[in-house]
Formats: structure tokens, C-alpha cells, sequence
């Protein structure tokens, strides 16, 4: 029996997204949805740092965790001046007097 062209070529594309490690699979939702969950899709297979972030980010949405404090901190610390010794104090004064 005698494989049809189209079958052969859906067979060659699921062989190669196995191969990238891209699976096929249904999931019920909403239809408002839809462009949501496609998007969030096609950015969790990029495999990238944003996709890593992306997946911490939803897991812990879904698990009902409280984000990590200090990561504003975490960022300033990171920053390519942190440590260049700035000064940014600021000369005081009581302010001008103002005619009303």
C-alpha cells in the first residue's frame, strides 16, 4: 500500500520537529485564547534565555509563589557602573520665596 505525497510529507515534518525536540499537542481553551497560548507556544520552542525566563515566570504563576524580593537590587548590582564611585549627592537648600 502506497503512501500518499501529503502523508509523506507530515511524516518528514513531525521526523524533523523530533529532532529539534519540538513535539505535537492538544490542549482545550478558550477561543479568545487561542492567539495567547499560540504566542506563548512559539516563544517556549525558541529555547532561548527569554523562553527559560518565560517558563520560571508561568511556573510560578500557576504554583501561587510570591516573586523574589530584591531583584531590583540583583539588577543595580549587575550594572556596568556599579562600583565607578559616583557622586550624586546634591547641594541642600531651603528652597525661594515666592510672591502670591
Amino acid at each position: 500500500m502506497r503512501t500518499t505525497p501529503q502523508k509523506r510529507a507530515l511524516k518528514r515534518y513531525r521526523k524533523r520537529l523530533k529532532q529539534r525536540g519540538v513535539v505535537r499537542f492538544e490542549v482545550l481553551g478558550l477561543d479568545a485564547d487561542r492567539e495567547l497560548i499560540r504566542s506563548l507556544a512559539r516563544r517556549l520552542a525558541s529555547d532561548g534565555a527569554e523562553s527559560a525566563r518565560i517558563r520560571a515566570s508561568v511556573r510560578r504563576a500557576i504554583a501561587g509563589e510570591q516573586p523574589e524580593k530584591g531583584g531590583i537590587l540583583k539588577a543595580l548590582r549587575r550594572s556596568p557602573l556599579a562600583g565607578a564611585e559616583l557622586d550624586l549627592s546634591r547641594p541642600r537648600t531651603s528652597g525661594r520665596r515666592v510672591d502670591l
